[in-house]
């Protein structure tokens, strides 16, 4: 590990010149496999090894890229560049052209380009808060983090490390999720518990119970139900007046407050200038999207003031959801959002705008926690905040500089895509929902289970967030993906049980390269697949 006395700067020529050029490769990567094949491949562990390559090349000037925290601002610009050219921007332009209305592409670009930089400087601005620690789980961002520690380090860690990720790759490659296993070594227990529970229920419902959880909407109802809550538990964290003391932490929560770099009056601000930030965003998107003549005031204010709720929601909800597991529902509380939309009775015009809004927001911010995890890591855990918080800002800066490459690589290149209609396969079903309308039978589905959904966020807590995760579970249709969480636990408590707590970092390690194998093989399956 290095000891640099101030961070490396984004802003040194070699580093801005080679953050750019990763960027665009990052952006292009992301589009053109969130078209083919629907997913978004995560490029955080290919931006390591190709900083770490360069570090390698005989040229005194790349000798520097020796240390870990260059290697972390490459991850964090090619990682940014990636979410943000596909889920942030593709995405949400998706929506109009595959309804049908070109003309509102470029409307929704400035919004979603405009959610997308405010999402991350609110992530920015909460990370290390008492509502998203730096120590949680973050678990993406743990493996990229053990990866260029490796790099750096070499020896027994590196060695645990290598054979997390071969076993990462052969479990991948029998099609199991080791992403999900690995997250199982990481993250809070009772949390990813009921992740699993909730995958294993939307694997399992229609062979064991002849039930679709997905087509009657239950799983919707349940995330409904657990994000109002997690949503109040969060405004008590954030809003309230601190708790009275007992046993030298606040009353109800785990957090040990002195080691947070960002305080709950900080943490106010950056959630009630977002608020704001998405009011403004809503209100351009509506006259620039020419919805404003097709609906009356109050349906106009109404439209302004959920969109920018929704957003707001969404991106705390799919944060805390990839805080928790490493994954992120974003596709499927967007679609919550449309459905909302469409039972207040917006018009179809309004509907789309506003999916490609709440899509826009959410991707952006749990991209950005797993990177700063990674540097948070990487700089110590927090040990000397003044540096961490120096390597923080540099990661923020790297970030805005790659969604700004994000932005321009999606203008030059998206119309390519459409003329070959290649619009992400999710975009097609936000449209055809739109299309085919709701009932009052969805809303009745969606108000029960909100009940279940509600209840069990509020048994579990805010630290826990056992509802959310359960959601989450339930709307994430990865085969198998359960089996893998479950046994993950199982065997980490059976180690802890017999080695102690001696046992969690090389469990921690392990766990690392089974996630870093796993998006491996992923990215490279994703690329092989995509030539075809």
């Amino acid at each position: 590990m290095d000891n640099e006395k101030n961070h490396p700067s984004i802003f040194e020529p070699f580093a801005l010149v080679l953050n750019i050029v990763t960027a665009v490769l990052g952006a292009i990567i992301g589009m053109q496999i969130v078209t083919t094949l629907g997913v978004t491949p995560s490029t955080a562990i290919i931006g390591a090894l190709v900083a770490m390559l360069i570090a390698r090349i005989p040229v005194q000037m790349l000798k520097k890229y020796k240390s870990v925290h260059r290697q972390n601002l490459v991850q964090t610009s090619i990682s940014s560049a990636t979410f943000g050219a596909a889920n942030s921007l593709l995405i949400p332009i998706g929506i109009p052209f595959a309804m049908g209305a070109p003309n509102l592409v470029i409307p929704m670009l400035i919004g979603a380009a405009l959610a997308m930089f405010v999402d991350a400087a609110i992530l920015y601005k909460l990370f290390d808060s008492k509502l998203f620690p730096a120590s949680s789980t973050w678990a993406p961002g743990v493996a990229t983090a053990e990866s260029i520690k490796a790099g750096d380090t070499g020896g027994k860690r590196a060695g645990l490390l290598g054979v997390g990720a071969v076993v990462g790759l052969i479990g991948s490659y029998f099609n199991i999720s080791m992403s999900a296993f690995g997250v199982a070594f990481i993250g809070n227990i009772w949390a990813l518990t009921m992740f699993g529970i909730g995958l294993m229920i939307r694997q399992y419902s229609v062979p064991w119970f002849h039930v679709d959880v997905n087509k009657l909407y239950i799983a919707h109802g349940v995330m409904i139900g657990a994000g109002i809550i997690a949503l109040i538990q969060a405004g008590m964290l954030i809003f309230s007046n601190p708790a009275k003391k007992r046993d030298g932490k606040q009353a109800g929560d785990e957090i040990d407050e002195s080691k947070l770099t960002r305080s709950v009056p900080e943490a106010r601000r950056a959630l009630s200038w977002g608020f704001v930030a998405y009011l403004v965003i809503a209100l351009l998107i509506a006259f620039i999207g020419g919805i404003v003549s097709e609906m009356s005031a109050g349906m106009l204010i109404g439209f302004i003031v959920f969109a920018a709720f929704a957003a707001f929601v969404h991106e705390l909800i799919v944060g805390i959801a990839a805080m928790h597991s490493g994954w992120f529902p974003a596709f499927a509380v967007a679609f919550i959002t449309l459905l909302f939309g469409m039972m207040i009775g917006f018009p179809p015009i309004a509907l789309a705008l506003l999916a490609g809004f709440s899509a826009a927001t959410g991707p952006a911010f749990a991209d950005m926690g797993y990177d700063l995890k990674t540097g948070y890591i990487l700089r110590g855990n927090g040990e000397n905040k003044e540096y961490e918080l120096q390597g923080r800002k540099q990661q923020y800066i790297t970030g805005m500089i790659a969604f700004g490459v994000a932005l321009l690589t999606v203008l030059v290149t998206y119309n390519s895509y459409f003329s070959q209609n290649l619009v992400p396969p999710i975009d097609k079903v936000y449209v055809s929902t739109i299309e085919a309308g709701t009932s009052p039978t969805v809303a009745k589905q969606l108000l029960i289970w909100a009940i279940p959904g509600a209840i069990v966020q509020l048994l579990g807590g805010p630290t826990r967030q056992i509802g959310v995760l359960f959601a989450t579970g339930l709307l994430i249709a990865t085969p198998n993906a359960c089996w893998a969480v479950l046994v993950g636990i199982a065997l980490r408590l059976i180690v802890l049980k017999t080695k102690g707590k001696d046992a969690e970092t090389p469990m921690s390690i392990l766990a690392a390269g089974f996630i870093a194998g796993d998006a491996l093989y992923s990215f490279f399956n994703s690329i092989f697949k995509m030539k075809k």
